[in-house]
C-alpha cells in the first residue's frame, strides 16, 4: 500500500510543482515539500476505510515544518486531477489563512459544516541567549567586589 500511496504522491507532486521532495512519513504516509512555495503536503491513509486524508500546512524558517492548518477526506478513487484540485484548495486555505483568531488565548471553534480542522499555532517564544547577559555581568562583579575587600580588609593593618 505504501508503494502505491508513494507512486500517487510522487504524479501529484509533479502536477502540483516544478521542484518537490517526496519522503515517507513514520506513520506510513508520505509528504510532499515545496521548499520554494514554503509548504508541505501529507498524503496518509485512513484507518480501515478507503479514504485518503489530504493534509497542508507551512513550512517555517529553518526548514521545520509547522502543524497541519488544514485537512481533507478524499475518496482513495480519486483521479491525479481531483487530488491536485483538493490539495490547491487547502493550499490556498494555508497561504490565506493568517492563524486561527484567538479568544483568550484559545482558538475560535470552526463552524460546524467545515471538513477542514485547524491546530492551534504556537506563539513564537523569546529566544534567550547562551552568552553571558548584563544581569550575569552585574553579579559576577559584585561577587569579585566582596572577595577584593574581604581581602583587602584582612591585609589592612589594625
Amino acid at each position: 500500500m505504501s508503494a502505491q500511496l508513494r507512486d500517487v504522491a510522487e504524479d501529484l507532486a509533479k502536477v502540483l510543482w516544478r521542484e518537490h521532495t517526496v519522503y515517507r512519513e513514520r506513520s506510513g504516509g508520505v509528504v510532499i515539500r515545496g521548499e520554494h512555495v514554503r509548504r508541505w503536503i501529507s498524503l496518509a491513509p485512513t484507518g480501515g476505510r478507503d479514504e485518503l486524508r489530504l493534509r497542508a500546512g507551512r513550512i517555517l524558517a529553518g526548514g521545520t515544518t509547522a502543524p497541519a492548518r488544514s485537512e481533507v477526506l478524499m475518496p482513495r478513487s480519486a483521479s491525479s486531477a481531483e487530488l491536485a484540485a483538493a490539495c490547491r484548495r487547502l493550499l490556498a486555505e494555508t497561504a490565506s489563512d493568517p492563524g486561527p483568531a484567538t479568544r483568550a488565548g484559545r482558538p475560535a471553534a470552526a463552524s460546524a459544516g467545515s471538513r477542514r480542522r485547524t491546530r492551534r499555532e504556537r506563539r513564537p517564544t523569546a529566544r534567550r541567549s547562551r552568552h553571558t547577559g548584563l544581569s550575569a555581568a552585574v553579579v559576577v562583579l559584585c561577587v569579585a567586589g566582596v572577595v577584593a575587600y574581604a581581602v583587602w580588609g584582612a591585609a589592612a593593618p589594625y
